[in-house]
């Protein structure tokens, strides 16, 4: 069952939209998949992508999915409407992750790959054609579409901006369980105060990201 769209006080922000969607569905691409990622300026914790795949033949999609933004606009609690609410519309919505461990070994952007690639890989319906943020994916043998700000212009890759940025949160919330020291439920990893304090007292833990500045050198 699709429930009524979130309401968000965040709609003086870019609208994403369906454009380029409908557009290549009209060139015969009926599973566009939307890729995003979150946590790639972390200190802490793994990169996580996101696929989400929406039913770009269903007429009032767009209806539904009024008032999504880019994650990095919404509020935590958006967010987690959001979440659901992507989960009861999109034909398929999956995540893929990259740990701290593979981020050192491949670099931030091969890492961010490697993560979207786990979330293609995971996804029930092969998809035909990918929208992206940036990056491609050299790796895959598909029609793909990258450009500046897509979380800001394609409803698929704002779907999918929301669906990693929310598995990301709550991942780091879990590893707070096990790395108490660090506020990583707080902080999810990114450079606050709190989180540079918590490495002088206590030094780096197993999430953290070594080849990242300012523990680069340091420990």
């Amino acid at each position: 069952m699709i429930n009524k769209a979130p309401q968000s006080k965040e709609d003086n922000g870019p609208i994403p939209h369906l454009q380029k969607e409908i557009a290549l569905l009209k060139q015969g691409y009926r599973f566009v998949a939307g890729l995003d990622e979150a946590g790639r300026g972390a200190w802490a914790g793994p990169v996580v992508a996101a696929a989400v795949i929406l039913p770009l033949d269903q007429p009032d999609l767009a209806a539904h999915l009024a008032g999504l933004r880019d994650s990095k606009i919404l509020t935590p609690n958006q967010r987690e409407r959001w979440f659901d609410q992507i989960h009861s519309v999109a034909i398929a919505a999956v995540a893929g992750a990259a740990s701290a461990e593979l981020v050192d070994t491949l670099n931030v952007v091969g890492a961010t790959r490697y993560a979207m690639e786990q979330a293609l890989a995971r996804l029930p319906i092969n998809p035909e054609c990918l929208l992206l943020d940036h990056i491609k994916l050299p790796a895959i043998d598909l029609p793909q579409e990258a450009f500046p700000k897509a979380d800001n212009i394609s409803l698929s890759v704002a779907a999918a901006s929301v669906i990693a940025k929310v598995t990301r949160d709550r991942l780091m919330a879990e590893y707070h369980l096990i790395y108490p020291d660090y506020a990583f439920d707080r902080h999810k990893g990114y450079g606050t105060q709190t989180h540079r304090t918590a490495l002088a007292q206590h030094g780096p833990c197993a999430l953290h990201r070594m080849s990242f500045a300012p523990l680069r050198g340091l420990f």
